[in-house]
């Protein structure tokens, strides 16, 4: 069964884009390819019962078992040896990427606090775009009661788009709400 946005994908954006942008083949019009979600914590060198709860929340958020992420290497001031657990990721692909886009762009970044919009600045040069969460609290799927630390999140939409315009065009039509 196909999600809501990947349909909405197919239906809607390809079409769009390859009017905008002059695609002749079907394949070569700009898609996601993946998502990938990631909580760094530092302190986890510290505590590691920070690590299983975070490791255990964003499970629930992506409904994907995250992989602990390991330092590349030593860094004295931080109190960090290479190979320490210090934070846990997530990449989705296919109909759970479609699925996960939908509820952050529908459910979660309508309840952040003083929410008008993502920057429309975060892109690296190559279609991709990169976004903070201050918080978990936000994902319906997170009890807040049982919420010892607030953690954040980098989210990074992987699009196969060649330019930034590109990237910006297909994350509108597929309905993350980005300020102009």
């Amino acid at each position: 069964m196909m999600s809501r946005l990947h349909e909405r994908y197919r239906k809607e954006a390809m079409p769009a884009l390859s009017k905008r942008f002059g695609y002749s083949n079907p394949m070569a019009v700009p898609r996601l390819k993946k998502v990938t979600v990631n909580i760094g914590l530092g302190e986890a060198s510290q505590n590691v019962k920070l690590l299983d709860v975070a490791v255990q929340e964003l499970g629930q958020i992506t409904g994907q078992k995250p992989v602990i992420t390991r330092a590349k290497k030593s860094i004295a001031n931080f109190k960090i040896r290479k190979g320490m657990p210090i934070g846990c990721m997530v990449t989705l692909r296919g109909e759970r990427m479609y699925e996960f886009v939908d509820r952050l762009a529908n459910i979660v970044l309508p309840r952040v606090r003083d929410f008008k919009g993502l920057p429309g600045n975060s892109f690296d040069g190559r279609g991709n775009y990169t976004l903070g969460l201050k918080d978990q609290l936000v994902f319906p799927e997170i009890d807040y009661t049982r919420v010892d630390k607030i953690k954040g999140m980098n989210i990074t939409l992987t699009t196969s788009a060649h330019t930034d315009e590109e990237g910006r065009e297909l994350l509108k039509l597929l309905g993350v709400p980005l300020r102009s």
